[in-house]
C-alpha cells in the first residue's frame, strides 16, 4: 500500500491515539527522564512522558505572552493547547494534514478553544503548503511528525515564509544518524520499510533547513531519555506482540536517534 494511504488509515479510521501505546492522546514516544523504569509503568506515567516531551520542546523554544505559535503536525492538538494554557502564548495554532485529526483536535479541546478568546485554533493543511500568510508566527513547533513529511525542502521553505524575521523553528523526532543507514533501518523497523516513516538523516534535515535560509541550525540528541522508556512501555502493552521493539536496538546500534533541531530565521 502507498505510504500516504497507510498514514491516512493510521491517523484516520484506525485512530492511533486510541491504542494503549499512545494513552492520553499526545501520540509521541515520550520523554522519560525522572520516570522510574525498573518496574511497571502506569498509564499516568505514560501520559506524563508524552506531555514532558512537549514541555522540553516548548521550554527550548522560549514561549512568552507575545508569542504567536504554530504547531505543524498537531494531531489531536493537546500540545498546541498546552502552549496556549500553561505557556500563555499570545496565540497557538495547530495544523494537520489529516481532516480526522483536525476534527478530533477541535472536539478534544473544545472547552479550551471556547475559553481561549480566539487564542487557540486548529486548521487543516500540509506541511509544505501552510494555510497562513507570510510572517504570521514568532515560533513554529513540530513534535514527532517530521518523520512522515514527504517534502522536507518544502516544509523548510514554508516555515521560513510564515515565521517573522528572527523567528525560531524547533523540530523534535527521530532521524537516522547517517545517510547510509536507510536500508538497515528498513530491515529493522516496519514503518520505515513501508515508507510510513522516512529513514532520512538528521544531517540532511539540517542542510535542508539551511538551504531554505535558516541560520544557527543546531541539533542535539535526547535519545537516552526516549528510547529505554519507550521500549519499556512497548513491552507491557498490546504492542509487545504487534509493534516492533527494534527502535531501542537501532538506537544502540547507532543507526537512529531522537533529536531536537532548532533553527533561526534570519532577521
Amino acid at each position: 500500500m502507498d505510504p500516504t494511504e497507510l498514514r491516512d488509515r493510521m491517523y484516520g479510521p484506525e485512530d492511533l491515539a486510541t491504542r494503549d501505546l499512545f494513552a492520553g492522546g499526545f501520540i509521541n514516544f515520550g520523554y522519560w527522564a525522572s520516570i522510574p523504569l525498573d518496574g511497571p509503568i502506569s498509564v499516568g506515567q505514560r501520559i506524563t512522558s508524552q506531555r514532558r516531551l512537549y514541555e522540553v520542546a516548548l521550554d527550548a523554544l522560549g514561549i512568552s505572552p507575545t508569542t504567536r505559535l504554530l504547531e505543524v503536525g498537531c494531531g489531536r492538538g493537546l500540545g498546541t493547547a498546552l502552549a496556549a494554557s500553561a505557556y500563555r502564548a499570545r496565540s497557538a495554532d495547530g495544523v494537520d494534514i489529516h481532516p480526522d485529526q483536525v476534527a478530533r483536535a477541535r472536539r478534544t479541546n473544545a472547552a479550551a478553544i471556547a475559553s481561549s478568546g480566539g487564542r487557540l485554533a486548529y486548521h487543516q493543511g500540509a506541511a509544505n503548503a501552510l494555510p497562513f500568510p507570510d510572517a504570521s508566527f514568532e515560533r513554529v513547533l513540530s513534535v514527532e511528525a517530521a518523520q512522515h513529511f514527504d517534502d522536507i525542502p518544502g516544509f523548510a521553505r514554508e516555515v521560513y515564509r510564515v515565521l517573522v524575521p528572527g523567528g525560531r523553528l524547533l523540530v523534535t523526532t527521530f532521524f537516522a544518524t547517517g545517510e547510509a543507514h536507510a536500508t538497515e533501518l528498513a530491515s529493522l523497523i516496519h514503518t520505515m520499510d513501508t515508507g510510513v516513516d522516512h529513514a532520512r538523516s538528521v544531517g540532511l534535515v539540517a542542510r535542508e533547513l539551511a538551504a531554505a535560509g535558516f541560520s544557527e541550525v543546531s541539533s542535539r540528541s535526547i535519545g537516552e531519555h526516549v528510547w529505554p522508556g519507550w521500549d519499556r512501555w512497548l513491552a507491557q502493552t498490546e504492542a509487545a506482540t504487534n509493534w516492533t521493539r527494534n527502535w531501542l536496538t537501532a538506537y544502540r546500534l547507532g543507526l537512529l536517534d531522537y533529536y531536537v533541531l532548532v533553527a533561526q530565521r534570519t532577521a
